[in-house]
C-alpha cells in the first residue's frame, strides 16, 4: 500500500499535513518548477491541475464504471497509486463510496479476490500482511520484512485481522478474505483520521473447508483444510505475540472469524491485550446505539420490551448482551429480569434449555427456562409465542421477515411502533428491505439495517423517509481513534457502552425531529470526533488509559458525573478540540502536501 508517512505520533503534537513517499504519487498536479527540479520536464503532459480538477475526473471515471466490482477495483488501484486523492474522494462522497469499499461490494470483491488481486494495485505493492499456516513459526520473519517494506517510523497503530472464515454472511472465503481488513482500515481513515501510513490489514491464511476455493485453479491461498481448534490457538497465539513485541501498543481489531473461534480469541486475549471483535462488541454497540434511540420513540417503557432475536451467532449474542447491559445499568432493571426480556430463535427454533440438543456454550446464557413443554419451531411460532415489540436480525437468511412475518408484527404493535432491525449484510443476506418494512407496518416501523437501503417515498403523501443503518462504521473507527490517543490496558464492556451512550447522543435536532435512529452518515467524521472524546474521557475515569497527556486534559476538564461504572458518553469540549486536532485528513492543496517535503 503506498500510503502518507504517517504523523508524529506525539499525543500533545498536533499532526501536520500529509507528504507522499514519491512526490510523483499527486499526478497532475505536481507543480511545474518542482517537474524542473526533478528532471521529469516533458515526461508528463504539461497542464498543471489543482485537486478539484483530479477529483472532478476520478469521480468522473468512478461513475463511468458498469459495475460495483468494477468501481471497487477502481478505487483500490487509486489508493494504492494517489492516497491523498482517493481519501479526498471517499470523505467528500462518503455515502456514494463507502457501499463500494466497504459492504455491500467488499462481499463480492472477497468472493473474487483471488480473481482480481492483481489489479487492485501495481505489481510488488504492500497491501498488507498474508500468514499462511505454515509460516507462523517464520512470523517474526514476516514482520521484518513488512517494516522493511513501509518508509521509516511508519509503525503500525493499528491492524484489522482475519483468517476470512465467516466473513459477512459468505461463509468460509479462505484467503480471499483479506478484502474485510483493507475495507475496515479505509473506514478507520475516513470516518475517524486515523493515519493510513499505521494501518495494517492482516489474513491468517490457514486453509479453507470450503472445497470451492481448494478446487479454483486461481485461488491464491493454502489448499487445505483449516487446523483443529488446538492447531488454531496455538498458531494464532504465536502470531499476536509477535505483532505485541513487534508494534508495543498495537490496537488489534479481530473480524470474521467463526463463532466459536471470535468468542474464544475474545475472552483469550481481551484482559492482556488491546482488543477488540467488531462482530461481537462494534455490531453489539451500534445496534444498541439505535436501540437507545428505537425505546425513545417505540412509545412504551424500556422495561415492557420483549426483543426476538433471529440468528445465533457471535454477532447476535453479542449484541442482546450489550442491550441487557443498557437495560440494567440504564433503567436499572435486574440482570435477570432483563435477560428475561430476550428470546432467540436458531436453525432449530426458539432455544430452550430443554429443547433436547446440546447447545452451543455462546447460546447457553439466553435459552429459556420458563417455557415449559412449549417448544417452537421457527421464527412465525416463535412470534406467536413471544409477542415481541422488537424483532433483530443477524440470521443471514434472505427475506427471513417476509411480509406475513412483518404484517403481524405490525399487528402485535398497533398501540406502538414495532421495531424492525434487519441487520445481515450484504444486502442479499438482508431479512427484509426497508420500502417492505414501511409497506408491512403502515410506515410506523422503527427500522435499522446492516446494509444501505433507499430513501422511501410514502406513496400517499410524497414524505420521504430514511432508512436507519446500524453500520459499524459509526463505532468502530472512533474505538481505533480514542484507543490510539487514551492507550487503555484494555477494551472494557463499559467503554463500549459509553461509545453506544455518545452515538445515540450525537443525533442533531433535526435528525431527532425526523424520528431517524443514526446520525446522518455525512456527519460521520464530527460523530466519531464526538464518540472518541467520550471513549477518551471514559477511559480516564476508568484508570485505564495511559497517555499522561489525555490523562491530565480529562482531570482538568471533566466531562459530567458520569462514573466508570455508569457512562453517558459524555465529553467536554476542550478533550474534543484536541481529538479533532490529531485526526488524519488528506491534503487539500499541493502546497498543503508538499510543503513538509519539498520546503516550498
Amino acid at each position: 500500500m503506498l500510503m502518507a508517512p504517517a504523523v508524529s505520533s506525539s499525543s500533545a503534537a498536533a499532526p501536520a499535513a500529509s507528504a507522499p513517499k514519491k512526490p510523483l504519487s499527486i499526478g497532475t498536479a505536481l507543480p511545474y518548477e518542482t517537474r524542473t527540479a526533478m528532471h521529469i520536464k516533458g515526461l508528463v503532459p504539461s497542464a498543471v491541475e489543482d485537486f478539484s480538477a483530479q477529483e472532478t475526473r476520478a469521480l468522473e471515471q468512478l461513475k463511468a464504471k458498469g459495475t460495483d466490482l468494477e468501481k471497487y477495483i477502481f478505487l483500490s488501484w487509486l489508493r494504492n497509486t494517489n492516497i491523498d486523492l482517493f481519501y479526498r474522494l471517499v470523505i467528500h462522497n462518503l455515502k456514494e463510496i463507502a457501499p463500494i469499499i466497504y459492504t455491500p461490494t467488499v462481499g463480492q470483491a472477497c468472493q473474487e479476490f483471488s480473481h482480481i488481486y492483481p489489479f487492485l494495485a501495481p505489481p510488488n505493492t504492500v497491501d498488507g500482511l498474508y500468514i499462511p499456516l505454515d509460516e507462523v513459526d517464520n512470523i517474526d520473519e514476516i514482520l521484518n520484512n513488512y517494516r522493511a517494506s513501509v518508509p521509516p517510523g511508519c509503525v503500525p497503530e493499528t491492524t484489522v485481522i482475519t483468517d476470512g472464515s465467516r466473513i459477512l454472511g459468505l461463509g468460509d472465503l479462505g484467503m480471499n478474505g483479506m478484502g474485510i481488513p483493507v475495507g475496515k482500515l479505509q473506514l478507520y481513515v475516513a470516518a475517524a483520521g486515523l493515519d493510513p501510513a499505521r494501518c495494517l490489514p492482516i489474513v491468517l491464511d490457514f486453509g479453507t473447508d470450503n472445497a470451492k476455493y481448494r478446487d479454483d485453479p486461481l485461488y491464491l491461498g493454502l489448499r487445505r483444510e483449516r487446523p483443529d481448534d488446538n492447531e488454531f490457538y496455538a498458531a494464532t497465539d504465536k502470531v499476536l505475540t509477535a505483532l505485541a513485541k513487534a508494534f508495543p501498543g498495537i490496537f488489534i481489531q479481530f473480524e470474521d472469524f467463526n463463532t466459536p473461534h471470535a468468542f474464544g480469541l475474545l475472552d483469550r486475549w481481551r484482559n492482556s491485550t488491546l482488543c477488540f471483535n467488531d462482530d461481537i462488541q462494534g455490531t453489539g454497540s451500534v445496534i444498541l446505539a439505535g436501540f437507545i434511540s428505537a425505546i425513545r420513540l417505540a412509545g412504551i417503557p424500556a422495561q415492557d420490551h420483549r426483543v426476538l432475536f433471529v440468528g445465533a451467532g457471535s454477532a447476535g449474542v453479542g449484541v442482546a448482551k450489550q442491550l441487557v447491559d443498557y437495560l440494567v445499568i440504564e433503567h436499572k432493571i435486574p440482570e435477570e429480569k432483563a435477560k428475561a426480556m430476550f428470546w432467540f430463535v436458531d436453525s432449530r427454533g426458539m432455544i430452550t434449555a430443554n429443547r433436547g440438543d446440546k447447545l452451543a456454550e455462546h447460546k447457553i446464557y439466553f435459552a429459556r427456562h420458563d417455557n415449559d413443554s412449549t417448544q417452537c419451531k421457527d421464527l412465525a411460532d416463535t412470534l406467536e409465542y413471544v409477542k415481541p415489540t422488537a424483532l433483530i436480525g443477524l440470521s443471514t437468511i434472505y427475506k427471513a421477515f417476509n411480509e406475513k412475518i412483518l404484517t403481524r408484527m405490525s399487528q402485535l404493535n398497533a398501540q406502538n411502533r414495532p421495531i424492525i432491525f434487519p441487520l445481515s449484510n450484504p444486502k442479499t443476506k438482508a431479512e427484509c428491505t426497508f420500502e417492505e418494512a414501511m409497506r408491512c407496518t403502515d410506515n410506523r416501523v422503527l427500522f435499522a439495517s446492516g446494509t444501505a437501503f433507499p430513501e422511501y417515498k410514502i406513496p400517499e403523501t410524497g414524505e420521504v423517509r430514511v432508512p436507519g443503518q446500524g453500520n459499524n462504521m459509526y463505532v468502530f473507527p472512533p474505538i481505533g481513534l480514542g484507543a490510539k490517543l487514551a492507550k487503555p490496558k484494555r477494551i472494557t464492556d463499559s467503554l463500549i457502552f459509553a461509545v453506544s451512550k455518545s452515538l445515540s447522543n450525537s443525533l442533531s435536532s433535526d435528525e431527532i425531529a425526523r424520528g431517524e435512529l443514526y446520525p446522518r452518515i455525512e456527519r460521520i467524521r464530527e460523530t466519531s470526533a464526538q464518540i472518541a472524546a467520550a471513549f477518551v474521557h471514559q477511559a480516564v475515569r476508568e484508570g485505564l488509559a495511559q497517555d499522561q497527556f489525555w490523562i491530565d486534559l480529562v482531570t482538568a476538564n471533566p466531562a459530567s458525573s458520569a462514573t466508570a461504572s455508569s457512562p453517558d458518553g459524555s465529553y467536554s469540549q476542550p478533550v474534543l478540540e484536541e481529538v479533532l486536532k490529531r485526526m488524519w485528513a488528506p491534503a487539500e492543496s499541493v502546497h498543503q502536501l508538499l510543503a513538509p517535503k519539498l520546503k516550498l
